[in-house]
Formats: C-alpha cells, structure tokens, sequence
C-alpha cells in the first residue's frame, strides 16, 4: 500500500485530499509545515509527496531539494496558489514532477497522483536500464543525468534531462508537445507552451542549437 504525505499549513485542503486519496487505498500521512514533512519523510517510508510552496518554518522549496538529495527517489507534486510561470519553472527544475495551482479539482489531483505511481511501478519493474545513449559523439548519462560532448560534461535539470532523454532516444523522430509534456510532465495541465519553450531554449545553449530542430506546427526533433 503506497505512502502519501501531504504537506500544507491549509488544513481544510488536507482533509480534502485525504478523503478522495484514501479512496484509492493509499495510506495518507499529514504535515501542516515544512519542517515536520521532513520529519516524516526521514522517519517513514513515503512514495510519494504533495507539497504546498507557502508553508511555516520550512517553506515547500526546500522541501523539495532536501528531498532530491535523498538517495531514493520519491515523486513530488506542488500544489499551490503560486501561478507565474516563473513559479511553476522554479518548481519544476527544483524537482517537482507535477505542479498544480490552487484551486484544483479533488478528482484530477487523484488521477494525478495514480499516474505519477504508475509511472514509479513501471520505473521500478523496468529490466536492464541503460545507462546512457549515444548519438553521434554525444551522450547522456541517465545515471548521472548530464550531457557529454568530446570530453566536456554539462549538468542538466530534472525537466531539462526528462526533455533531452525523449529526443535523444529516437534521432530524427518529430515529438509533439503533447508527447514531450506526458514524458517531462506526466500531465499535459502541468505546463504551459512558454515552459516548454524556456526548457528547449536552456537545452540548445547547452547541446548545440543545431540539434535541436523546431519542426513548425508540429514539435521538436533532435539530429547529430
């Protein structure tokens, strides 16, 4: 049975999710604060995190990079009334797997989270990953999630290296945002056409802009 947190100083919104979560037959641990979703996370077995940003003590920021220097990687959804896009990059290259602004709907935050743990099944069953793909005289390393030319190494992003992992896996095939945004984001509604543009821009200054081909009306590709 999966552990959830659930970490937000709004109690209401707590109890709320609790109810349609444990529905699915998750078994729900509470934190209203920061430092007490750390606490919970050190002491218990938790797969997975929904963390507001704006919280007491600790806020949901670093909640999250404390959480991705943990060994085990446990997903992480925001859910919080921060709406900028320049919120939801933050939070996506800090780690989050999902951001979602308030106010939501109970039933599609649900949803989410069965997607993002199915994703974690499969990513635990897969046999033999591998551990880097090559095309050409480049190569990223999914261990380490960096990107290496003729020597050179450049450290990527969560959302950046999600990205990367697609295109490179299949050279020369067009991938439609839709596509990009299922594989980045799990969830079309995490991300906008802006946030997918800034995280492609990032990539080019990193790998070449020449590798990355912007196929009009249609999405991106990668090339050597």
């Amino acid at each position: 049975m999966p552990n959830i947190l659930i970490a937000d100083d709004e109690k209401e919104i707590v109890r709320l999710l609790k109810i349609y979560l444990e529905t699915d037959g998750v078994t729900v641990w509470e934190a209203n604060d920061g430092a007490q979703a750390l606490e919970i996370i050190e002491r218990r077995d938790i797969d997975l995190v929904l963390v507001d940003i704006m919280m007491p003590k600790i806020d949901g920021y670093t909640v999250i990079k404390k959480i991705r220097q943990r060994e085990k990687y446990i997903p992480v959804m925001v859910i919080s009334a921060k709406i900028t896009l320049s919120d939801r990059v933050l939070g996506i290259d800090l780690g989050a797997d999902d951001y979602i602004t308030k106010p939501f709907e109970p039933l599609e935050v649900a949803a989410k989270v069965r997607a993002q743990l199915r994703r974690l099944n499969a990513s635990a069953l897969r046999e033999n990953p591998k551990s880097s793909i090559t095309v050409g005289d480049m190569t990223l390393n999914l261990d380490e999630c960096t990107f290496e030319r003729n020597g050179e190494v450049t450290g990527l992003t969560k959302a950046e290296f999600k990205v990367l992992e697609l295109l490179m896996s299949q050279p020369k095939r067009v991938f439609t945002k839709e596509q990009i945004y299922e594989s980045a984001w799990c969830d079309s509604g995490a991300v906008d056409d802006n946030t997918i543009h800034v995280i492609i821009s990032r990539l080019r200054d990193k790998v070449g802009a020449k590798h990355i081909k912007t196929i009009r009306g249609l999405g991106y590709r990668f090339e050597e």
